[in-house]
């Protein structure tokens, strides 16, 4: 049974998980009403049923201090529950209720394997709706005593949560069909620009594969076979044409010009393209010094033979087809296909993603915060009286002007820094300020 898309993207984005899963996705409610309570090294988490379905529980989960726990204190509270409920998912959500981390682990030869996916507050919610797709149940999925068993249930979470799977199935055959593609690339005789050159031209595919399903008509009035099509009249009016001729017009033209600034032949041959402002689809270096590249039609035949199979999932009609390709699998598929020697690029892992942003970006932005209300609303409201200057005991003008010169002047030139490198707040004398308010009580 398909979603509403409008009912379950206005649930996902008002955090109403409860709604969300009873009403939209057929899920049952949860048994048990109070909350399961955990201590974890830094605080308290409570989780709370949400739904039940085939012993299969969906938790939201709280936590005293407000934020989302770290990785070991999310895997720990995995375990914990597991005791009680083998099978489940759990919803992290902030206390603002602006963030959530979607939870599920993997059993995979006795060891757990976490997948996060995260949602937040305002984000259109396309990718996230393919998932919830998965996870619905109708009528027909129940038996005659309004039953659904417990593996099936952990089928469709796995379907819906486990990127890996499609991941590794879609990176053999791309790491197949990528060694094919570099031997029908002509005009580049430099091995290494090659197969940086067959890199870039998957890239931009792959990206209008997306573009291609992403509604409403966002290529050439919707069609939803744009690149297919496009070669099969590529073909008609002669061969080989295809790159030279169509993509090198879509590439440089269509998605890198406004309407207004193409050729009538352009037009013509695009059809109606929306115009992107990104660097991916400007003349990359190695065409520049290329400038007699030639890649026949076989080449792009063999291509979307691979990319067919699959489905390529960014709209808001979610299919919830098998093999579904999203970013989550081509955020994969580009750190692990390349030459990581040759490029210096490496796979990431989530949790250390995580923690690099903590540390760095939360604190940065905290200490701006801090520092402009300082400046703007703290300062010019103070007044004190300094001995150094006011030995009449007449009172020194507010120190909110002068205040501000001096914490601007600090914060302009990169503020007091802390072992991280970064901008810390203002703290007294860090800013050139002393905010306490005295008098002397004799003059010499």
């Amino acid at each position: 049974m398909p979603i509403n898309v409008t009912q379950v993207r206005q649930r996902l984005q008002n955090f109403d998980f409860r709604t969300l899963f009873i009403e939209e996705l057929g899920w049952s409610r949860a048994p048990r009403r109070n909350p399961l309570c955990f201590n974890t090294k830094d605080t308290e988490c409570k989780a709370h049923p949400v739904a039940e379905l085939g012993g299969a529980v969906v938790f939201e989960v709280h936590a005293d201090n407000g934020h989302i726990p770290d990785t070991k204190a999310r895997l720990s509270l995995h375990r914990e529950i597991a005791k009680h409920h083998h099978e489940h998912l759990l919803i992290f959500v902030d206390r603002q209720r602006t963030q959530s981390l979607w939870y599920w682990v993997k059993r995979e030869d006795g060891k757990p394997r976490p997948r996060d996916h995260y949602f937040f507050k305002g984000q259109p919610g396309d990718l996230f709706l393919g998932k919830l797709s998965q996870m619905v149940f109708d009528l027909a999925d129940f038996d005659q005593e309004g039953q659904v068993g417990i593996v099936e249930v952990a089928r469709r979470l796995r379907k819906a949560l486990d990127v890996e799977q499609v991941t590794k199935k879609f990176f053999r055959d791309f790491q197949d069909q990528h060694l094919a593609f570099l031997e029908y690339i002509q005009g580049i005789p430099d091995d290494r620009q090659r197969r940086w050159y067959a890199s870039v031209l998957l890239n931009r595919l792959m990206f209008i594969y997306f573009l291609q399903k992403k509604p409403p008509g966002f290529l050439d009035g919707g069609n939803l076979h744009y690149l297919r099509d496009k070669l099969t009249e590529s073909k008609s009016r002669g061969m080989n044409r295809f790159y030279d001729e169509f993509l090198r017009a879509l590439f440089f033209e269509g998605f890198a010009k406004p309407e207004d600034k193409r050729s009538p032949q352009t037009r013509k041959l695009l059809g109606k393209i929306k115009y992107l402002n990104g660097g991916l689809f400007l003349l990359h270096p190695v065409e520049q010094q290329n400038p007699k590249i030639a890649v026949p039609d076989q080449a792009f035949e063999n291509l979307f033979d691979l990319f067919d199979r699959y489905t390529w999932h960014l709209d808001d009609t979610p299919g919830g087809q098998d093999d579904e390709i999203n970013p989550d699998v081509l955020g994969y598929i580009f750190e692990k296909y390349i030459n990581q020697k040759a490029f210096g690029a490496y796979y990431t892992r989530t949790e250390i993603t995580e923690y690099l942003c903590e540390r760095t970006i939360h604190q940065l932005v905290l200490d701006a915060v801090l520092c402009r209300r300082l400046v703007h609303d703290v300062l010019p409201g103070l007044s004190l009286l300094d001995p150094a200057c006011c030995l009449s005991l007449t009172p020194c003008p507010s120190p909110g002007r002068r205040g501000e010169q001096i914490a601007l002047s600090r914060w302009e030139r990169g503020g007091v820094r802390g072992s991280t490198g970064s901008p810390t707040r203002p703290n007294g004398p860090g800013c050139g300020l002393n905010s306490t308010a005295w008098s002397p009580t004799s003059t010499a």
